[in-house]
């Protein structure tokens, strides 16, 4: 999330009233979470396994939980609790202001688009040229629809990110800012959702198609000519290259990524990256060739566990 302008780091810790270690005129420019990055940017941490990784991110402000050496040329905000001030910040520059009508005054709508009934269209919505937007579709405040992009009934685009911090008496939502980008010529299937990032966004690439009940998490990139059948689901931060296939019921892990062409089979669910050109399937997913022989083996093991007990040595 970038900023409307450029802030100093003694008016940032102001509005959270927290302590600062640096220079007060440092610059600050954007918010956003730790893989997402840029220089200019805050990125909260609260937890000592993340600290190095914060400290040396990108990230040239560090909201964090103790007071810890500063790196060069980057600058401390100290809170007692980073979560929860990274919320209020993000509440700051982007406060409530749900629009209560179908589509927004703020919507574009682009030349030759086709809006059928029910569509909900937010604040800031930009739709390009020849979109069809079938019926009960629902496009959240700020997302990007490109050109020639195709929208089955009852699918929502723009959807908080299923992202939460558990404490010991209730469990606190993160405050999503991000958006959804999708480019030309992409199709959604019908009942498929698609959450915006936390602060960054979330991309479908161009000419990609997504069958019935796709579901894509927060600051997923997904690349051009992508194709996932229907059930798939897609966790959070995921980077998936080119023409990259995903069938039915497949399901992918955080933070991961799928190569350029390669496959991920059916009901399979990827745990770690997947390579390029490569065809992975089972649960955890490995090598699909290896994993057939893996279910061949596993339907002989009866008959050999049998052959065992009746004391046949003709294995």
């Amino acid at each position: 999330m970038k900023l409307p302008e450029e802030y100093k780091l003694e008016v940032i810790a102001a509005l959270i009233n927290c302590n600062f270690e640096g220079n007060p005129n440092h610059i600050i420019s954007g918010l956003n979470e730790i893989h997402m990055v840029e220089n200019g940017d805050i990125v909260f941490v609260d937890h000592p396994k993340y600290y190095d990784k914060a400290l040396n991110s990108k990230a040239t402000t560090i909201l964090i939980n103790v007071p810890v050496k500063c790196p060069d040329g980057k600058a401390l905000l100290i809170s007692d609790d980073p979560f929860r001030d990274y919320n209020k910040l993000v509440r700051h520059f982007q406060p409530i202001n749900y629009s209560q009508q179908p589509i927004s005054n703020t919507a574009k709508i682009g030349k030759n688009t086709i809006i059928m009934p029910g569509v909900y269209l937010g604040n800031n919505v930009i739709i390009g040229n020849n979109c069809i937007l079938h019926p009960n579709v629902v496009i959240y405040d700020n997302c990007h629809i490109q050109n020639n992009v195709i929208i089955h009934a009852n699918s929502v685009i723009g959807a908080d990110a299923f992202y939460y911090k558990k404490r010991s008496t209730k469990i606190d939502k993160m405050i999503s800012c991000g958006r959804v980008i999708i480019e030309d010529d992409v199709e959604i299937g019908a009942l498929s959702t698609i959450d915006k990032g936390v602060s960054g966004d979330t991309i479908i690439g161009a000419g990609t198609k997504l069958d019935d009940h796709v579901h894509i998490a927060h600051d997923v990139v997904v690349g051009k000519m992508c194709i996932m059948a229907g059930g798939v689901t897609v966790a959070g931060a995921v980077i998936i290259e080119d023409g990259v296939t995903l069938w039915g019921q497949s399901a992918v892990k955080s933070g991961i990524t799928l190569g350029k062409g390669s496959s991920l089979l059916a009901q399979s669910g990827l745990t770690n990256n997947l390579p390029e050109g490569k065809t992975f399937f089972g649960s955890p997913a490995g090598d699909a060739r290896t994993k057939m022989k893996e279910v061949a083996a596993l339907k002989m093991l009866p008959d050999l566990i049998k052959k065992i007990k009746t004391g046949n040595s003709a294995l």
